[in-house]
C-alpha cells in the first residue's frame, strides 16, 4: 500500500523518485528496480522471491533429528563446546554455531546470560617454560567420590603438563606435578601457586606469605633454582582457574561415558584419553618462537623432589625418624656417624633414605626395614 502510494505520487508529478525512495525507506535505484517489476507484474512482481526458497545450505531434518537425540540420550548436562568437541572428534562437520542453536531450538540447552564487563586478563608469558602454573580442585568427579584434582600447566600456552587425582592435595602431589613436568620437558623458570600451607608459610592469614620461612616444596623448589611466585586472589590465578571450570564441566561427563568409578581407572584415563584431547583443543601458541625449558642434568631428581629432614645421629649409631629407629650399617668410609648430622629423605612412595652429604647411607621402606637396594629402584 505504501509503494502505491509513493508511485501514485511519483506518477502524478507531486513526488521525484528521490523523495518517494526515501518515504519507502530505499535508494532510488532500488525505487527504479521495483517501479519496473510493479508495472510489469502488478502486486505481485514486489514480493522477494527468494523468500519462496528454502536455503540450499540447511541441513536435512533427519540430521538435526540425529544430533538433538543423541544429546539427549546419552549427553544431557554437557555444555555445548563440551558437546561440539565430542561431535566434532566422532565425524561431525557442523561448526560450533550451528550445534549450539539446534540444541537451543530444542530446548535441551539454555542461552547463556549476557555477560557484564570483566578484569583486562593479564598477558601470557611469552615462551613456555617461563612460568608454571599448579593447582588443585577437589570435585565430585564421579558420583558419590570427592577427589582433588591436580593440574600443572604451563602459563604461555595453557598446555597441560601433569593431570591426576589423589585424595588430598598436598605436598607428594605438589612434587609429582613438577616432577612429571622435569621429566617431559626439563626445568623450568618460575612456579606460579596460591598460598596454600604446602606451598608457603602465611604468618597472618590472608597476609604475605613468609620467604625466608621455607617449606618442604619451596625449600625443593629453590634447589632447583625455581623461582616461587604467590598469588593474593582466585582473579589473579584466572587462567587456571577457567581451566577448572572447563574439568568440572566435562570430566564427570565423560567418565560416566566411559563407566569409570576408580581413581586408577580415572587417572589412566585423563592421561591417555581427556589430557591430549583438551590439549588439542585448548593449548595455544606462545607469543614467541623458542623455548625457556632448560635439560635437567643434576642427577636424580626425585632425591630433590622429596620431604627432607636433618636428625643427629644417636650413641648406638642409629637415627630417630619419627616412631622409627633406622640403623645405620657398617661402613668402609667411617667406623660410625655418632654424632654426625644426617639428612632422612622420605620419598613420594613413603620410601625412606639416610644422607651424609651427597653419599647414601641406608635405605628403608615406609615401615623402617631396611633394604639393600638403591631407594629410587624400589619407587
Amino acid at each position: 500500500m505504501r509503494f502505491e502510494e509513493a508511485y501514485e505520487g511519483w506518477n502524478t508529478g507531486r513526488l521525484t523518485q528521490a523523495a518517494a525512495a526515501q518515504i519507502l525507506g530505499m535508494c532510488e535505484r532500488s525505487f527504479r528496480r521495483y517501479l519496473s517489476r510493479y508495472e510489469a507484474e502488478g502486486l505481485e512482481g514486489l514480493i522477494d522471491r527468494r523468500l519462496e526458497h528454502v536455503s540450499y545450505r540447511r541441513a536435512p531434518v533427519d540430521e538435526v533429528m540425529a544430533l538433538t537425540e543423541r544429546y539427549r540420550s546419552r549427553h544431557i548436562g554437557w555444555n555445548v563446546k563440551h558437546f561440539h568437541s565430542w561431535y566434532k572428534r566422532h565425524g561431525g562437520t557442523r561448526g560450533y554455531t550451528w550445534v549450539k542453536i539446534r540444541l537451543q531450538e530444542a530446548k535441551l540447552v539454555p542461552k547463556a546470560e549476557k555477560r557484564g564487563a570483566h578484569r583486562k586478563r593479564r598477558e601470557r608469558s611469552a615462551l613456555p617454560g617461563m612460568m608454571i602454573h599448579q593447582d588443585g580442585s577437589n570435585h565430585e568427579w564421579v558420583p558419590r567420590q570427592k577427589w582433588d584434582l591436580i593440574v600443572t600447566m604451563d602459563d604461555a600456552t595453557s598446555e597441560h603438563y601433569s593431570m591426576f587425582f589423589v585424595e588430598e592435595e598436598g605436598t607428594t602431589s605438589s612434587f609429582r606435578g613438577v616432577q612429571d613436568v622435569i621429566a617431559a620437558r626439563g626445568l623450568f623458570s618460575s612456579f606460579y601457586s596460591d598460598r596454600g600451607s604446602h606451598y608457603w608459610h602465611t604468618p597472618d592469614a590472608e597476609g604475605k606469605v613468609d620467604r625466608d620461612k621455607l617449606t618442604q616444596f619451596g625449600r625443593a623448589m629453590k634447589q632447583l633454582g625455581i623461582d616461587m611466585i604467590p598469588a593474593y586472589s582466585p582473579e589473579a590465578r584466572g587462567r587456571s582457574e577457567r581451566a577448572f571450570g572447563t574439568h568440572q564441566g566435562r570430566l564427570p561427563q565423560e567418565l560416566a561415558l566411559a563407566g569409570i568409578t576408580s581413581m586408577a581407572q580415572a587417572n589412566q584415563y585423563l592421561a591417555k584419553v581427556y589430557m591430549p584431547a583438551f590439549n588439542a583443543e585448548f593449548a595455544q601458541p606462545a607469543m614467541e618462537q623458542g623455548s625457556a625449558f632448560v635439560p635437567w642434568i643434576g642427577g636424580c631428581v626425585e632425591d630433590i623432589l622429596c620431604e627432607q629432614f636433618e636428625r643427629t645421629v644417636s650413641h648406638d649409631n642409629c637415627v630417630r625418624f619419627e616412631t622409627m629407629i633406622l640403623q645405620i650399617p657398617a661402613d668402609q668410609h667411617r667406623c660410625h656417624y655418632v654424632k654426625a648430622r644426617v639428612r632422612v629423605n622420605r620419598y613420594a612412595n613413603g620410601a625412606i633414605a639416610l644422607f651424609h652429604g651427597p653419599r647414601g647411607l641406608a635405605y628403608f621402606t615406609p615401615d623402617g626395614t631396611p633394604i639393600v637396594e638403591d631407594v629410587q629402584q624400589v619407587a
